[in-house]
């Protein structure tokens, strides 16, 4: 049975906003997430490219992380809308960088960038353990 870590439903959904970079941040691919984060999906024609791209990217992702019983999506999905209160980490049960997030608002924006750089090789530890 192959590994399907990733969804290519949510990283089309993610694509629509891919000028900000979300869709290659859920495949795994931070540095070209930052870069279209700045430049705006490569002025919107690497946001274009990207249409023909998830496919292949959604396979790599599936190859390259872990599964598990912690789902990627839901975590994604919690870190983009509930980050600044820790919901992701409760969710992967991180419980005391949970708090540590909830009470300072994600270590005051900080933690969560580095989340979005790291959250898909933090879920594969977790559902390796």
């Amino acid at each position: 049975m192959q590994n399907d870590t990733h969804s290519k439903a949510m990283g089309y959904i993610l694509w629509i906003f891919g000028f900000t970079g979300s869709h290659r941040f859920y495949y795994g691919k931070p540095v070209t997430g930052t870069i279209w984060f700045f430049t705006l999906g490569l002025l919107g024609i690497g946001w274009i490219i990207d249409l023909f791209l998830i496919p292949s990217m959604d396979r790599e992702a599936d190859r390259r992380f872990k599964d598990g019983s912690t789902s990627y999506t839901a975590s994604w999905i919690l870190l983009t809308f509930l980050g600044f209160f820790g919901v992701h980490r409760f969710y992967m049960g991180k419980w005391l960088t949970g708090l540590l997030y909830l009470v300072t608002g994600g270590v005051f924006g900080l933690g969560i960038l580095y989340d979005f750089w790291t959250l898909n090789d933090q879920i594969s530890e977790v559902n390796a353990s």
